[in-house]
């Protein structure tokens, strides 16, 4: 029988295992639903079904906070739209013309992006060995992109969804600074609930646009338990698994839970997708994480 003490020490990793396995069957789905979904209809029926899950939770929570919604509200739409709606479109972008595989690897580029906004919104400086990090991280990036090839990157021949996939990464760095800015209170349902509701009606509009001049097909069976599982799994319950791992053991021990998630994403493109593991992706995914290592490990006292 497992001692109660060693468990509770053990579930904030648990919780980490399962954010990312629930987020790395995001990529998977947004890939596989590529031609059910455009990417804003994707973004947006994730959303409202993650709102609706959440909203018999948050509102009793929120009855006293609206006064503090009102104060904040800027920056929950600022990160509503960054971290929800441009974020998440962007990767169904991406997934639409590149494999799973190349895209959860270059997710794993995030923690380098995190670095630079840091320093531009945050006037955070670099050390050289985050410099060295970053740039080691980044010719991770070009060994992706390139599929191991430097001829193609001599032609700039890139998969358009590699860009996307990278654009994102930039957006989602910006989000984790901003995030910084989110009052204590606010923290946990109540403000997932108040992303997700802002994230449709931001997407609400355009969604309207894209089915008046593009009606979408009828979604089948499959389409719609994969959106289910996105607005449940990828959505409410791999940020509230993700949120209460930080809060017991810390961003800094969280953030090396992270190359779970293209660990996971890999495997799980090679069994529901057919996607293959080439030596390019192993070479430019341990690069990465090299300099992923070589930038945020701790200074030595």
């Amino acid at each position: 029988m497992i001692d109660a003490g060693v468990a509770r020490r053990w579930q904030p990793y648990l919780l980490l295992v399962l954010a990312n396995l629930f987020w790395a069957g995001n990529w998977v789905i947004g890939r596989a639903l590529r031609d059910a979904f455009t990417p804003v209809s994707l973004n947006f029926w994730r959303w409202l079904v993650a709102t609706l899950i959440l909203a018999p939770f948050a509102l009793p929570l929120l009855k006293c906070k609206w006064a503090l919604l009102r104060q904040h509200a800027g920056m929950l739409a600022l990160l509503a739209a960054t971290g929800g709606a441009l974020f998440q479109c962007l990767v169904y972008f991406g997934l639409r013309s590149t494999t799973t595989v190349n895209g959860v690897l270059l997710n794993s580029s995030a923690p380098l992006f995190i670095l630079l906004c840091s320093w531009a919104l945050e006037r955070e400086k670099a050390s050289g060995r985050q410099i060295a990090g970053m740039l080691v991280s980044f010719a991770g990036i070009a060994v992706i992109v390139g599929r191991g090839d430097p001829a193609v990157l001599a032609r700039l021949d890139l998969h358009s969804g590699d860009a996307w996939i990278l654009l994102a990464m930039g957006v989602w760095g910006l989000y984790s600074v901003l995030l910084k800015r989110v009052p204590p209170e606010l923290r946990g349902v109540p403000f997932l609930f108040a992303l997700a509701l802002l994230t449709v009606l931001m997407l609400l509009p355009l969604f309207i646009v894209e089915r008046q001049f593009s009606p979408a097909p009828s979604p089948d069976r499959a389409a719609l338990l994969g959106v289910a599982y996105l607005g449940l799994f990828a959505s409410v319950l791999a940020f509230t698994c993700w949120n209460r791992a930080v809060a017991a053991v810390g961003a800094n021990v969280a953030g090396f839970s992270m190359p779970l998630l293209p660990a996971f994403g890999t495997v799980l493109a090679m069994i529901f997708l057919g996607e293959q593991l080439r030596p390019f992706h192993l070479a430019g995914f341990a690069t990465i994480l090299v300099g992923v290592v070589l930038a945020t490990r701790p200074r030595r006292a």
